[in-house]
């Protein structure tokens, strides 16, 4: 219950939706069970009539709620006949219908609103919290299973909070409306009755007792499902060049009949629920039949045939709200178990948070340095005592083998990452003393693979400075030798490029990524391998436009490509997590060591 507490704390304020809806529910109630109880006066009224009425006196408590009806009905009869009596008695019926009615749909509106209200709170908190996560966190996790917490589980966590809560208030609510109106027409049929429904209450929850256990099993097979329709959608063209399309569906269809039998397991509990709650109803009530008509036959109950026939009616309703407690508990489960998949995301701290006494920093005016960095994954050391300087205005290229921590390196100075220890500064300011989205906004990133998003060309520059004018894109998009193919495009800079940007060649897309940087403006750029995916003619283009980036501004680049970086300031060379060169183009050619041979390799391999 301390998992659905919490839950339920995502609907505050709660009491803004709690309270009209007691108060819609008690008169719902109220007129709900009006509507049987009326069943008394009105076959009296049909079935009883003029000297064959055996007279009726006034009850001396008001608890005896039928017998108070059909006193005033009977009275009604006498003075004005029996017809105004029916006509009485209908109309009083047809107003508590539709009050009843009435007010169950008001209440149905404001729970509604409540779980719309909850669903909205809940999605905001998983939202905002996977996006504060550091990123190393979604390395370790499957992206489907993190979709399906955030859509699924969500959907499911709302509809079992917010429908096990009405449940839970209303029907027992109805169900000791019911009973009090049984007690009210006969103590001892209805203590007999009492006697019965435990054992309805037994067999059901015998039912649905795993089915919390194959919620979370289900959930957990709908997020693999959701990572493998990921990633065959976003490797189609792989998946068909090498014609493992059959392997893929194969993989897909393997989940598919897991997660399907699975359900078919959990709807087998739920739905043995009803008809089993059903079968008891009825036993329930024949037995109440067998008992009363005993003892109305044997003199032992004063019932009169109409009071019986009411109490019968009433008692068949008992079940409906039992029978819907019973099974909220199904749903309550499956619910619990969603629910502690969502909160297992919300609870999810990231690792690097920025420090209590972080400042906040606007600008950059000398150096990055890295100093003594070393930094490790599981089992594997990276970098180890790295010691650098980017000053200000300067190109600083990283080089070196696969694996030898370039990338690591880089993703270190805006706290991607954090090292095991020595320390990045900028302006001699640690970067753990710096607020993170202030480091963020020094510095402008270029990857290898060109991210973008399924919108308009415009917005895609735009990302980021949501204020910026079409002046300003068209001019970032200009330095960045994009403006002339985006003109060429459908709709030109409203044109929309499709999921990835699909509806581009690599080297637009890269493109646009660099005019994305470019209109952020940014003092700092990193710009990781950012040619090496294109072909000579877009690299060409895109290496312009990366020139026009870098003017003016400090730059650390890694490049495979080593020929586009000859004319930086300082190469280093990278090696095992080690710096084993540095200096210009020059200078490493004629030390003859790693970097001469890098590039002797890569001249060969052209040639």
């Amino acid at each position: 219950m301390k998992i659905y507490f919490r839950l339920l704390s995502f609907a505050k304020p709660i009491e803004k939706f709690a309270i009209p809806y007691i108060l819609l529910t008690l008169l719902g109630v109220f007129f709900t069970t009006m509507q049987l109880v009326l069943l008394a006066p009105l076959m009296d009224t049909l079935f009883v009539k003029g000297s064959s009425a055996v007279p009726l006196t006034k009850p001396d408590t008001w608890i005896n709620v039928t017998g108070y009806l059909n006193y005033y009905a009977q009275q009604v009869s006498i003075e004005e006949g029996p017809f105004e009596a029916l006509k009485l008695v209908c109309g009083i019926t047809v107003m508590s219908v539709f009050l009843g009615n009435l007010f169950k749909y008001f209440s149905q509106r404001i729970m509604e609103n409540l779980r719309i209200h909850t669903l909205l709170n809940i999605r905001k908190a998983v939202f905002d919290n996977v996006m504060s996560l550091h990123t190393g966190y979604f390395s370790n996790q499957r992206k489907g299973d993190i979709i399906a917490k955030i859509a699924s589980d969500v959907g499911v966590v709302q509809f079992s909070v917010t429908g096990t809560l009405q449940v839970v208030f209303k029907e027992p609510l109805q169900l000791l409306a019911y009973v009090f109106v049984l007690f009210s027409i006969s103590f001892k049929l209805t203590f007999f009755a009492i006697l019965v429904i435990p054992i309805s209450a037994f067999l059901i929850s015998k039912i649905v007792k795993r089915l919390k256990e194959q919620a979370a099993e289900a959930q957990h097979l709908f997020g693999l499902m959701i990572s493998y329709l990921d990633e065959a959608l976003g490797g189609i063209k792989i998946i068909k060049s090498f014609n493992a399309t059959q392997a893929i569906k194969d993989k897909f269809h393997a989940e598919n009949v897991r997660f399907s039998d699975l359900g078919r397991k959990m709807a087998r509990r739920q739905q043995l629920g009803s008809p089993v709650s059903e079968f008891l109803g009825v036993a329930m009530v024949s037995s109440i039949v067998l008992y009363g008509g005993w003892l109305i036959l044997n003199g032992q109950s004063d019932l009169s045939g109409a009071d019986f026939v009411a109490y019968i009616a009433i008692f068949s309703q008992v079940m409906r709200p039992a029978k819907a407690i019973t099974e909220s508990f199904s749903t309550i489960h499956a619910g619990i178990a969603a629910g502690e998949r969502v909160l297992e995301l919300i609870d999810e701290k990231p690792e690097i948070t920025d420090a209590p006494d972080a400042i906040a920093v606007n600008s950059f005016n000398e150096a990055i340095k890295l100093e003594d960095l070393s930094f490790s994954y599981p089992g594997r050391r990276v970098l180890n005592n790295i010691n650098l300087t980017i000053p200000k205005g300067k190109t600083i290229a990283l080089v070196g083998p696969s694996g030898g921590g370039k990338s690591t390196l880089m993703d270190l100075i805006p706290r991607f990452i954090d090292a095991e220890s020595g320390s990045v500064t900028v302006d001699g300011l640690d970067v753990k003393k710096i607020t993170q989205e202030s480091l963020w906004s020094l510095i402008g990133v270029v990857n290898q693979e060109s991210l973008l998003f399924n919108d308009t060309i415009f917005n895609n520059i735009a990302f980021g400075v949501p204020d910026a004018t079409v002046e300003q894109v068209e001019h970032a998009a200009r330095i960045a030798n994009a403006h002339d193919f985006i003109l060429q495009t459908e709709n030109g800079y409203d044109s929309n490029i499709g999921d990835r940007g699909m509806k581009l060649s690599g080297g637009q897309k890269q493109r646009i990524c660099i005019a994305r940087a470019v209109l952020k403006n940014p003092p700092v750029m990193m710009l990781d391998e950012a040619t090496s995916a294109l072909d000579t003619e877009s690299e060409k283009l895109v290496q312009e436009a990366l020139n026009n980036l870098m003017k003016n501004r400090t730059s650390l680049v890694i490049a495979h490509r080593l020929s586009t970086i000859q004319n930086a300031d300082l190469i280093v060379v990278l090696e095992e997590g080690k710096i084993i060169e540095q200096g210009t183009h020059q200078e490493l050619i004629s030390h003859n060591g790693l970097y001469r041979r890098l590039i002797d390799m890569q001249t060969f391999n052209e040639s």
